[in-house]
């Protein structure tokens, strides 16, 4: 009895020669318009590494499979197949290409473990290791170090080291009944006045405010509605910092006292809540336009992450890939990811202009379904 092939197995035989393999009529013919079409065949055109490890693509006339960046000479698409994994191809009957070696960790990889090797030494340290030392602990040189960091984290080893010191500072602020100044240097500051200098920048005021959860903080709001739902707006003294979506006001307005759990929240005035109809008309009609102050609160590199979206056109959409390669770190691509999700500022900072690698719509705070209705009337205006 005959065994039926995998639709993706190896074909060892080639086709007969003066046989017209591309007949409008040959399933080989959409078999390869199916795959033209595939973004991932653009990589492999592209011979993109930063796709490496995403997927593996397996030729059925040799029966390998390879990286995206694999150097070898390109198949013809109606010979090629797609695979999630490596143990997906090999399933189907293919073996790892010996140019490429897709089943090796891929530089990107490797770079990726010894830059988070790094970052645990920088997190346990008591004080900052010279990049000398760094680098010589993950065997490195210095020059090389510092870009391979950079790369993945988005960040140098200074500014990964002075984020991670601010983030146990909040986590000590939030946690410890001692004064402001223990909380401080027991989160690895060794002066008061360095983490003061940057203090508004980071936590959005005060060190002694925040641990208060916003205590002396005045933040005016005002709910509207739009044709998404609910929208709130909410100002300190810097500028906006909070715009948010949802289905029930109340829910939102929970959101933003959770945030700032003592903090002066104030109901907008007529003035405030023409700032809310601004909002709204953005919404509704984004070549309106929407330059506001706005009270941005996050990492250096969310900072650079959430600058980059505002650069981005209306009606246009990047990729996370793009984002990063923008601010300078072309590997950090989930760490892109995680500063959109981290936004607060709905629309004013247009995270919902960011897509997959592939074009298809990824995560969104505030719901796809409203991240899609946005793109869509970018789109028409």
């Amino acid at each position: 009895m005959a065994h039926a092939l995998h639709p993706n197995a190896p074909v060892r035989n080639a086709p007969e020669a003066g046989i017209d393999t591309r007949h409008p009529a040959s399933p080989r013919v959409a078999a390869a318009d199916a795959v033209e079409r595939d973004p991932r065949w653009r990589a492999v055109v592209a011979r993109d590494r930063a796709l490496d490890g995403e997927f593996v693509y397996a030729v059925r006339t040799t029966g390998v499979y390879c990286r995206p960046s694999c150097a070898a000479r390109p198949a013809k698409p109606e010979n090629v197949a797609f695979f999630a994994t490596n143990e997906e191809a090999e399933a189907a009957g293919f073996r790892a290409c010996r140019r490429c070696t897709p089943n090796a960790a891929s530089l990107a990889e490797q770079h990726a473990a010894t830059v988070a090797k790094a970052c645990r030494t920088i997190e346990a340290a008591e004080e900052l290791p010279s990049l000398k030392a760094l680098a010589a602990s993950v065997g490195m040189s210095p020059y090389h170090f510092h870009r391979v960091f950079k790369a993945v984290t988005g960040l140098t080893p200074k500014a990964y080291a002075a984020a991670h010191r601010v983030s146990r500072a909040k986590a000590e602020l939030s946690r410890r009944a001692g004064s402001v100044t223990e909380a401080i240097y027991d989160s690895g500051f060794n002066s008061s006045g360095r983490f003061y200098a940057t203090s508004n920048a980071v936590l959005g005021m005060t060190p002694t405010a925040y641990r208060a959860g916003g205590t002396d903080t005045d933040i005016k709001f005002a709910i509207g509605q739009c044709s998404l739902g609910a929208i709130l707006v909410a100002r300190s003294d810097k500028g906006i910092c909070a715009i948010s979506l949802g289905d029930d006001p109340e829910e939102l307005a929970r959101e933003l006292q959770d945030r700032f759990p003592n903090a002066n929240l104030i109901g907008g005035d007529a003035e405030f809540e023409a700032l809310v109809a601004r909002v709204v008309g953005f919404v509704e009609a984004p070549q309106l336009g929407l330059d506001l102050p706005l009270d941005v609160r996050g990492t250096a590199f969310q900072q650079r992450v959430w600058q980059a979206l505002r650069a981005i056109p209306a009606g246009e959409t990047v990729s996370y890939r793009d984002i990063a390669e923008r601010i300078g770190a072309p590997t950090a691509m989930r760490a892109v990811a995680g500063a959109c999700a981290a936004n607060a500022i709905a629309v004013a900072i247009p995270c919902h202009r960011v897509v997959r690698n592939d074009g298809a719509l990824s995560g969104y705070r505030w719901g796809v379904e409203r991240k899609r209705a946005l793109l869509e009337k970018e789109a028409q205006a």
